[in-house]
């Protein structure tokens, strides 16, 4: 069902992406999936309100909710395993007057939303960071209710 629905979004899931560091894509523990957190697919580096705008944060965030989807498609075998989205957490990697963080998760929420109806709906939180790893527009950790 969930497939259809990509299809429908002219979504292609790419291979996840592998840790850039010594942890793993994503743990199970009691029905709950945590997901490490990921960037966009992109070459681009720089900080949103400097290098970027909210607009292009927003693409990028919504880059980065495929990366998830690719993650959680290669643990769980199937996105039809997805119970509901719980929690999202993004790290915006901004100038210091920058104040739009919200309307760049967004791009993230929105994807959700259109993949997985009303249990895309979370909970989530959204914070200026002075950097990110590899200077990244922005990093998304989130955290999923999965069918074990």
């Amino acid at each position: 069902m969930i497939q259809t629905r990509l299809d429908e979004l002219g979504i292609v899931l790419p291979q996840a992406s592998t840790p850039a560091a010594k942890y793993t894509n994503a743990v199970i523990v009691n029905g709950i999936m945590y997901v490490s957190g990921k960037g966009p697919d992109t070459r681009e580096r720089g900080k949103l309100g400097d290098q970027f705008t909210t607009e292009q944060g927003y693409e990028f965030a919504r880059n980065a909710a495929i990366e998830v989807l690719a993650v959680v498609q290669e643990v769980l075998g199937s996105l039809d395993r997805v119970k509901r989205v719980v929690k999202v957490q993004g790290f915006i990697n901004a100038t210091a007057s920058y104040e739009e963080h919200h309307k760049v998760l967004n791009g993230f929420s929105d994807l959700m939303l259109d993949v997985f109806g009303e249990q895309g709906g979370h909970a989530r939180s959204v914070f200026g960071a002075v950097s990110v790893r590899d200077n990244l527009p922005l990093i998304i950790d989130s955290i999923f209710q999965v069918e074990e």
